[in-house]
């Protein structure tokens, strides 16, 4: 059976977005480290696939098939990438699936057969809906020891509270964490 992990790149004060159009787009890359990168690379396992929204999916597109021959390009590029699109029929790099319409119904399929852990990473708006369908396994959290005060958040305020069971956690030599965490459910009153 298939595990679904999230991981995110995340602030202190809970921002996410570290794109080029964003303020501080490249707030994360002063904190990156061979051995921080070689501790994500673990943390990805060693096979995976990727569950990507549609402008995730367009995104990586523009860099990671030409991003050069590194083990991250190398594992990204391998990996199938199970993507949650209303245009299916333009999906170009592969190897691509396309979840269909009823995604959380496939990705119920999906979960019960053999093959590697899927990844969640990006796709802030597939997140809460994975969450509220209790469809995730795992929360990993890449931490990032800055405050940034605005910018998109993992969840919305209408996010219903989930539970999770911390599992363990890694620092970079920078002071990234890398916390990951067990998906419990919904937080019990």
């Amino acid at each position: 059976m298939r595990k679904i992990r999230i991981f995110e790149h995340i602030s202190l004060d809970g921002v996410i977005e570290h794109d080029k159009n964003y303020a501080y787009g490249a707030w994360t890359a002063p904190y990156r480290t061979p051995a921080g990168l070689a501790m994500l690379l673990e943390a990805y396992g060693p096979g995976f696939d990727l569950l990507i929204g549609r402008r995730t999916y367009d995104e990586w597109l523009g860099y990671w098939p030409n991003a050069g021959d590194f083990p991250m390009a190398n594992a990204i590029n391998a990996a199938t990438k199970y993507v949650v699109t209303h245009r299916p029929d333009s999906l170009k790099w592969g190897p691509v699936k396309d979840l269909g319409e009823d995604f959380i119904e496939e990705l119920h399929k999906l979960k019960l057969t053999d093959g590697p852990d899927l990844v969640v990473s990006g796709s802030i708006s597939l997140t809460p809906l994975l969450l509220s369908a209790g469809l995730i396994d795992e929360v990993i959290l890449i931490v990032y020891p800055v405050l940034l005060g605005k910018g998109k958040r993992l969840l919305s305020d209408n996010f219903d509270a989930r539970e999770l069971e911390f599992v363990s956690t890694l620092t970079t030599p920078t002071g990234v964490l890398l916390n990951t965490y067990k998906h419990l459910g919904s937080l019990k009153k």
